[in-house]
């Protein structure tokens, strides 16, 4: 597995200027939170082949930038989930992302968080809390599709993941969190990473 020493940035997000919030939690907000809130969208597009339309591939890599801000609220600021949605949903160019894919990323992933943790924890080489929140961040959508997006092929969960990493986290982010995925892809997509291996698309992946 690649290791590197990631140079951290402000906990800030480039080019879209993000800072985590202390979202009010009243309870005339958490009401409004809650009447505003659209309904839990469920993800579908799951096909045969596992392959993704091309159309459609630009909406899920900004859910993936909204999905990624909106975890990273969580991390920083400890914000309940129903409030970083509204939050979130309210930035522009939310529109044009593939809300489904958002709300399973974002919900996905702070509901299953304990879970996520335990399986990126084996191909860590420092303590989780010395991870930036952003690359923490990127690493549980990352295991997130490979447990449960089967239609996103492994190879596109780690490029995706990596341009995230690249845009938004530290110097060399995006080289730990390619070699921390690489392992879990091993692991969670044991049989896709072995047939890309077979068929000479990829090298063999080792840690």
């Amino acid at each position: 597995m690649t290791s590197s020493s990631s140079s951290e940035k402000p906990n800030t997000f480039a080019p879209k200027p993000f800072v985590a919030q202390s979202l009010s939690t009243d309870t005339t907000s958490k009401s409004n939170a809650a009447s505003k809130r659209p309904s839990r969208q469920v993800r579908t597009g799951v096909t045969s082949t596992g392959a993704r339309k091309a159309g459609s591939k630009s909406l899920r890599s900004r859910a993936r930038e909204f999905a990624l801000q909106a975890l990273y609220q969580h991390l920083v600021g400890r914000n309940d989930a129903d409030s970083i949605d509204i939050f979130t949903r309210d930035l522009a160019g939310f529109s044009k992302a593939d809300t489904a894919h958002y709300d399973a990323l974002m919900h996905g992933c702070i509901e299953q968080a304990v879970d996520l943790d335990a399986l990126i924890l084996p191909f860590l080489d420092r303590p989780l809390e010395e991870i930036s929140p952003i690359e923490h961040s990127v690493m549980w959508i990352g295991a997130y599709e490979f447990k449960h997006c089967l239609d996103v092929p492994w190879r596109v969960v780690i490029n995706e993941c990596i341009e995230l990493s690249k845009e938004f986290g530290g110097t060399d982010g995006h080289k730990y969190v390619n070699g921390v995925l690489n392992g879990l892809a091993s692991e969670l997509r044991a049989r896709e990473v072995q047939a890309d291996i077979a068929s000479g698309k990829v090298n063999v992946v080792t840690d």
